[in-house]
Formats: C-alpha cells, sequence, structure tokens
C-alpha cells in the first residue's frame, strides 16, 4: 500500500503540489491525469525522491520514504518515462538487467529474469536478448522499458507519460501489454498521463489534479458519471460521457435470452464495442458468447439505455 499523506512541493511562492493525500492499493493501477502544470509529474517524482517534498511524508507499506537513503529507494521502486530511457550501446539484456546488477543478483538469476520479461512481453528472448535498442521498433522499445523497470521485482512501477511518443496503434496495444502484465505480475503502478481516454482506460482509481491540487479520486466510472469540478467535467468531455462509459461495461452485464442473427461478440467485449458493431453493420441485436458458445443476446436498446442512465 502506498500513503500519501499531505504531500507539498513549494517553488519560491507557488505550490507546485498543494498538500495531496491520497492512498494507493497494492496490485492496483492509479493514473495521475492533468493539463501541463498541474503537478502531477512532481508528485510522481517526490514517491521516489527525485523530487524532495517541501513538506508531507509518503509512505510505502507502512515504511517512510524519508527513512531511506534516495538511491536505496530508487532500486527498490521501478520507474519508466517516455522516450523509454535505454541505454543506447547497451543491448537488450544488459539493459534490463541494470538495477538486478546494482543490486548484486547471481548473473544466473539475472539471466533468467531478463527472459522471464521477455517472454512475458511476447519477445523471444533467443532473438531480442542480444539486439541493441536502435534495432527495436519503438513499441519494443517502450516493451524494454517497462520490462527493465519491472526487473528486479519492485514495490512499486512509476510511470510518466510513457506511451506518450507512439503512435495511436502502437499506444493501444502497449496500453493492453501493461494491463495484462500488471494482471500476471500484481504490480502496483502509479502512471501519468495528459489524456483522459488514457487514465479512463486503464486506471482501477483516477487522480486529477488542477493547479497543483487533487481534485477528485474515484474510480473511473465514478470520474465520468459524477465529476467533482467542473475542470474534471471538462477533461472528460460532454459529449464523450456516454462512450466512455460503455467503454468500462462488459457485455455480460446486459445480456438477455434470445436470438440474434450475424457474428457474435464475447460476453468480456465492453458495450462500446457492441454499439459500433450494431451501427456498423445495422443490426438491432446481437449474439452474446461465453466460452465459444452462444449464450444469448445483447441489444441495441439495452445499450442505449445503459450508457442513457449515467448521463
Amino acid at each position: 500500500m502506498i500513503e500519501i499523506d499531505h504531500i507539498t512541493k513549494t517553488y519560491g511562492k507557488v505550490n507546485a503540489v498543494d498538500a495531496v493525500s491520497m492512498t494507493v492499493e497494492t496490485g492496483s493501477i492509479t493514473v495521475i491525469v492533468g493539463t501541463s502544470g498541474s503537478g502531477k509529474t512532481t508528485l510522481l517524482r517526490m514517491i521516489n525522491r527525485l523530487e524532495e517534498p517541501t513538506s508531507g511524508e509518503v509512505r510505502i507499506n507502512g515504511t517512510s520514504t524519508l527513512s531511506v537513503k534516495p538511491h536505496l529507494l530508487r532500486r527498490r521502486i521501478g520507474y519508466a518515462i517516455q522516450g523509454h530511457g535505454l541505454f543506447p550501446h547497451h543491448t537488450v539484456a544488459r539493459n534490463i538487467g541494470a538495477v538486478p546488477e546494482l543490486l548484486k543478483w547471481p548473473r544466473g538469476k539475472i539471466d533468467a529474469r531478463v527472459d522471464e520479461l521477455l517472454a512475458l512481453f511476447s519477445m523471444d528472448p533467443t532473438e531480442f536478448r542480444d539486439r541493441f535498442p536502435a534495432e527495436l521498433s519503438g513499441g519494443q522499445q517502450q516493451r524494454v522499458g517497462v520490462a527493465r523497470a519491472l526487473a528486479s521485482r519492485p514495490d512499486l512501477l512509476l510511470m510518466d507519460e510513457p506511451f506518450g511518443a507512439l503512435d495511436p496503434i502502437i499506444r493501444t496495444q502497449a496500453q493492453e501489454d501493461l494491463r495484462q502484465i500488471q494482471r500476471k505480475l500484481g504490480s502496483t503502478i502509479m502512471l501519468v498521463t495528459h489524456d483522459m481516454e488514457e487514465a479512463i482506460s486503464l486506471g482501477d482509481q483516477v487522480a486529477v489534479m488542477d493547479g497543483g491540487k487533487l481534485v477528485q479520486y474515484a474510480p473511473p466510472a465514478e470520474i465520468i458519471a459524477r465529476p467533482a469540478t467542473d475542470f474534471v467535467a471538462n477533461m472528460v468531455g460532454d459529449a464523450e460521457r456516454p462512450l466512455r462509459l460503455l467503454s468500462l461495461i462488459s457485455v455480460s452485464e446486459i445480456i438477455e435470452p434470445g436470438e440474434a442473427d450475424g457474428e457474435a461478440l464475447p460476453e468480456t467485449a465492453s458495450l462500446r464495442d457492441a454499439l459500433s458493431a450494431c451501427l456498423w453493420t445495422g443490426r438491432d441485436a446481437l449474439p452474446a458468447t461465453r466460452g465459444g458458445a452462444v449464450v444469448g443476446r445483447v441489444t441495441l436498446k439495452a445499450i442505449r439505455a445503459r450508457a442513457g442512465a449515467h448521463v
């Protein structure tokens, strides 16, 4: 568990981060979102003491970060940034193994961890271990950057705009990769972005910052349905609210008895996917499957009703 207790960072007379308090549950993804200058990156950097707080405290599993020397603290906290930050003259294996080497892990343990993470990110170790960053695509570099941050099995992974430099298609895949890896490893992740769409799709909890203050901290559905301030409402966008809500709800929630023609959707698909399929094919209902077998249908009427109930 990460406890942020009235953390403040002052530059001159300006509070870049102003008495922010929040609790991050173990094994969750928390996304900090806000416009440029809102204090989100400064907040993230105070957690691993790349920025020293003016006042307040951060506790990781009950231990104050102020009680640990900064360089030792950072070895326990993974950190991934936009642009990957890979060492260009080091191989993929050496990049991923950098922190375990500092921690003096045995060579065999480091090699095994490198191969484990490459396989986890669907990168064949025999093919990628000895490559250099320049020989990788942007998406592959990003995967290696995240793998390096996870290499020492950190208590916490901090990510600062990690997908900002990727094109939209690769970015979507990278987000899905992160979600799947987090579920497999049970990692605790705090991620900074300026993109509300990314915050809603990735976060178990979303922290919205404005002018150094934490203005709302809640699950994505609550952020969308009940924005706490006009600033939050503007970031969500009135026109996008119904679609964003539908992206958080699975088909399984509105399956009803009955039949429908055409290609089926799995019950794990989102209602946003179901709406798109209905509109694209001109159908009023779609078959829904569970484990490959049709178990009922989802109707356009029910999808629209579910969207309308929240707006």
